[in-house]
């Protein structure tokens, strides 16, 4: 019952336009075509390793709606709103300082919404053993994915991998972390088998980051700490919207990952993606001999290769002789760009 999820669920998303919008974006959506969206399926991963009262969900208010709309089981007191975009690091703090007042022994899980899992199981695995080893410690815990490729999309953890902990010997100690690389800073960290993806998931006990935040982040620490008379009240919405833009914006890797003590790291192998991009999508989706990814109903490919189509209302579709390309329909909203043109979606999307 001390085991608490907190589901970081504000970003824009607008890179899966036009299925994804500013007014709902990527994490609200189906973009895998399996009739859930994004979050729904974050939230389905934890099933099993906190309760339904125990998941958290820190969003924009506007996207509150669509949350309390997907996520009909979670309370709606655990909507954390955010009057304003300000990073991860301050919407951390925030349902940091909230947990502890309700339970101060709690250990937390901290998640991005739009992440695909294909191994759920050794997902679940990998997260209780990461809760039993924060529990009674003061360890920062962050999850490490094993690469698979070069990618120059992705953070880098190195790891000291010489000798794990005592109480877990599947988690080892982080020498750095490293900004997205290059492709032969990339290849050359696949080369030396100590570097991992960062998946940017946390575990740690709610004291341990608490006390993080007060060591590194003190201006930020006092003012969660000065708003602990409000929380779980009727003024705390007022409160939050008040204060909250007076936090830097700052993401919680250089908060407090970067330059706190006791970080680790727990190297995963689940079948990861952050599926930031559609690029990324049709790499984690299932293709046809050609390469080819429908996620939808009714499309048809004809000497087309490494295409991914994704379609609400149309009828059929057909690609004859088309290679490379990304093909979107939503709400009257058509994309066709070529996969090495998706970065210039943004300029459509309405995204400020």
């Amino acid at each position: 019952m001390s085991n608490h999820v907190v589901i970081m669920a504000g970003g824009i998303g607008s890179r899966f336009w036009p299925m994804s919008t500013v007014d709902c974006p990527k994490q609200f959506i189906d973009v895998l075509g399996c009739g859930k969206s994004l979050l729904q399926l974050t939230v389905e991963r934890f099933s099993g390793i906190c309760p339904p009262e125990n998941v958290w969900v820190l969003t924009s208010g506007k996207y509150a709606p669509l949350v309390e709309e997907q996520m009909p089981g979670i309370p709606k007191e655990n909507i954390l709103k955010e009057p304003c975009r300000r990073n991860t690091a301050p919407c951390i703090a925030y349902a940091a300082w909230k947990i502890k007042k309700r339970d101060p022994n709690a250990n937390m899980v901290v998640t991005p919404s739009d992440h695909f899992v294909v191994d759920v199981n050794e997902f679940r695995r990998v997260i209780n053993s990461s809760l039993d080893f924060v529990k009674d410690s003061d360890a920062i815990l962050t999850l490490g994915i094993k690469p698979t490729r070069p990618d120059t999309g992705y953070g880098y953890i190195e790891a000291v991998l010489g000798s794990s902990t005592l109480s877990n010997k599947e988690i080892f100690r982080v020498d750095s972390f490293k900004e997205k690389p290059s492709l032969d800073v990339a290849q050359a960290y696949i080369a030396k088998k100590n570097f991992y993806w960062n998946s940017g998931i946390f575990i740690w006990n709610v004291s341990t980051i608490v006390n993080a935040f007060r060591v590194y982040q003190s201006p930020m620490a006092s003012l969660f700490e000065s708003l602990l008379p409000y929380y779980d009240t009727a003024e705390e919405q007022a409160q939050i919207d008040e204060r909250f833009p007076e936090c830097r914006s700052i993401s919680v890797d250089y908060a407090i990952m970067e330059r706190a003590d006791e970080i680790f790291v727990f190297p995963a192998n689940f079948g990861w993606s952050d599926l930031g991009t559609w690029v990324s999508l049709h790499s984690n989706s299932a293709k046809d001999l050609s390469g080819n990814a429908a996620l939808s109903p009714a499309v048809t490919f004809v000497e087309s290769h490494n295409c991914v189509v994704n379609t609400k209302s149309l009828e059929q579709v057909v690609l004859i002789g088309i290679d490379d390309c990304i093909v979107a329909e939503n709400n009257g909203k058509l994309l066709v760009c070529r996969m090495d043109e998706e970065n210039r979606v943004k300029e459509f999307s309405g995204e400020k």
